[in-house]
């Protein structure tokens, strides 16, 4: 009994800490102006990998308050920026350009893409949204007000993220777990590609010792 509940502590352990990767799609096939997801939850210490399926888009990080421009230029925060991602180039190689970030704390981040007028064209997205908090600061409210945005500036380094590029049959995230394919995924791109299973682990140990 001892060590059963020895090893139901160490699977518990692992479940908190198990890391999760969830995949955004950039553009589409037919090189759409969207994030797919463009709304998800994170929790801190998993990853988010964009993956730049078509065109040449980036991945830049802004305040709520002025969704085309780049964070830095209106706080003290240096933020997320991918650097402009050639896709097509890429294609070509048998690759695909993918930016990989970690969650370091579940506030709201703005997100959108910074080539010509994409941003005011709708391709903007959060991750951790927190309409509780204030329901006008919405991923609805943030597409607004970017649509009305006089300018779209773009970033100027990397930074808070990896950018690398990877084979288009084999994308793997800079984390833990393996994203899916960029041309036929596996998994729904809004669910988390790598799901702990210490839990359901427990549930087969309690149902032993019952």
């Amino acid at each position: 009994m001892h060590f059963a509940a020895v090893l139901a502590s160490v699977l518990m352990g692992a479940a908190v800490t198990a890391q999760k990767v969830h995949v955004v799609s950039v553009a589409d096939a037919t090189n759409s102006l969207k994030y797919t997801p463009d709304n998800l939850k994170a929790d801190v210490g998993d990853k988010v990998q964009f993956q730049f399926i078509a065109g040449n888009h980036t991945v830049t990080q802004s305040t709520f308050d002025q969704p085309c421009q780049p964070i830095s230029m209106n706080s003290n925060i240096t933020g997320i920026f991918s650097g402009f991602q050639p896709a097509a180039a890429s294609a070509a190689q048998g690759k695909i350009p993918v930016f990989t970030i970690s969650i370091t704390d579940t506030k709201p981040m703005w997100l959108y893409c910074s080539q010509a007028r994409h941003c005011q064209g709708g391709m903007t997205m959060v991750i951790n949204e927190n309409t509780a908090a204030n329901a006008s600061r919405s991923l609805a409210g943030f597409r607004a007000l970017a649509k009305d945005a006089a300018v779209n500036l773009p970033g100027t380094a990397v930074n808070g993220g990896t950018a690398t590029t990877a084979p288009s049959g084999s994308v793997t995230a800079t984390g833990t777990g393996a994203a899916p394919t960029a041309t036929k995924p596996t998994v729904n791109a809004a669910s988390p590609v790598l799901i702990p299973t210490a839990l359901s682990f427990l549930g087969l140990l309690a149902a032993l010792l019952a």
